[in-house]
């Protein structure tokens, strides 16, 4: 099969190919960002790299069996800036690979991005001849991640693997069943507010230690000012008695809620939607009724919280564990030469978020991949 991948990325396309077992005999990628370059390099370095796709030379391509492509999302998107498919400097790239589409006629396409405005999605809809399947890659990974696919064959959505969040941790609690989405902005770090208040960072707890979540506004030492949560035991109690050196703790509880998956609030008298559990700070500051169940009384902490590894996005996204560690990067300073021509080089990990947030979730790319008609004509 000869394959022309836009936007490419990781190259989450080449792997979920892979994973569909079909053969990949030739690989055009158009991708501008050099770390993704370097991680295709470092796992595909058959791969023919044509660079940004506004320069790409296309009529000089062999015949393509499939286009793929994941747009830019960043003007379409709910949580964008909302400049449109058309005046959006970025989104409007669609239109670029539309143009290559027409040119190149592949026997298939297929395009992924994000739930968006329906204005936007007919648009490209009435483009591509196919309305878009919605598939929610909770259904395959750990994630909480519905995106729009346009292909021009017919497939069903995938069956529930049952893989939640705390399958992928490495350690410490969750406190819901799915992570959050991961955004080509989880780099810059969660905190409790981003993750209480405006649901999203996922991050991950600290399951012994009990926690500071803040300084009380009283006369006294820095020690006496403490504000702790917990997630296991209290402070130690001592004798000082009075004098505000009692420890102070604010206090969470595991509840069910309803959260509609297109608003992300809660939308509790909704049936349709199943509860899941998860933390809520309470606004009385008073924990529930001592019981014997663990989660009717917890602590949240801003000291013993934790976003998600790399590592642990990667298998969010259902990738290999460690794969956009490394990349081959054909000039660098500081790196382990290998060969006359290309670098092996470690990548920092704020460019590991950022291609892990852009990217597919690999394992609903193969699931959709698997259902193209086994033809001979995609088999050279």
């Amino acid at each position: 099969m000869i394959v022309y991948s836009a936007f490419n990325g990781y190259s989450g396309g080449h792997l979920a190919l892979d994973r569909a077992d079909r053969k990949v005999t030739k690989m055009y990628i158009s991708e501008v960002d050099k770390y993704c370059n370097a991680v295709t390099r470092y796992h595909y370095p058959d791969s023919v790299f044509l660079g940004d796709i506004n320069n790409v030379n296309y009529k000089d391509m062999k015949q393509v069996d499939l286009m793929i492509a994941g747009s830019p999302c960043q003007d379409v998107s709910f949580s964008g800036k909302g400049k449109g498919l058309i005046e959006g400097e970025r989104s409007n790239l669609f239109f670029t690979w539309l143009k290559q589409l027409k040119e190149i006629k592949p026997k298939y396409f297929l395009l992924e991005n994000v739930r968006m405005k329906k204005e936007y999605q007919d648009i490209i809809s009435q483009e591509l001849g196919v309305e878009p399947m919605l598939i929610p890659s909770s259904l395959v990974s750990g994630q909480k991640r519905d995106r729009l696919y346009w292909f021009n064959w017919t497939c069903q959505l995938p069956e529930d693997k049952k893989i939640f969040l705390k399958d992928i941790v490495e350690d410490g609690v969750v406190d819901r069943d799915k992570s959050f989405c991961i955004d080509a902005n989880y780099w810059k770090g969660g905190n409790l507010r981003s993750y209480f208040v405006k649901n999203r960072r996922q991050l991950v707890f600290d399951d012994h230690r009990c926690i500071q979540v803040g300084i009380a506004d009283i006369k006294g030492h820095d020690i006496l000012k403490r504000v702790y949560a917990r997630e296991g035991k209290a402070p130690t109690l001592n004798t000082m008695n009075g004098g505000n050196r009692e420890p102070k703790v604010i206090c969470g509880q595991m509840i069910g809620r309803r959260i509609n998956p297109k608003t992300g609030k809660r939308d509790d008298y909704n049936t349709d939607i199943k509860r899941e559990q998860r933390i809520e700070l309470r606004g009385d500051e008073k924990t529930g009724a001592l019981t014997t169940v663990q989660k009717d009384n917890l602590v949240v902490t801003d000291k013993y919280w934790r976003a998600l590894t790399p590592k642990e996005c990667e298998r969010l996204q259902t990738l290999p564990d460690d794969y956009t560690m490394f990349g081959d990067f054909e000039t660098d300073e500081n790196v382990n030469k290998t060969n006359d021509d290309y670098f092996i080089k470690n990548l920092s990990k704020t460019q590991r978020y950022k291609m892990l947030g852009n990217g597919f979730c690999v394992d609903v790319i193969a699931h959709i991949l698997r259902s193209i008609p086994n033809e001979e004509t995609i088999r050279r």
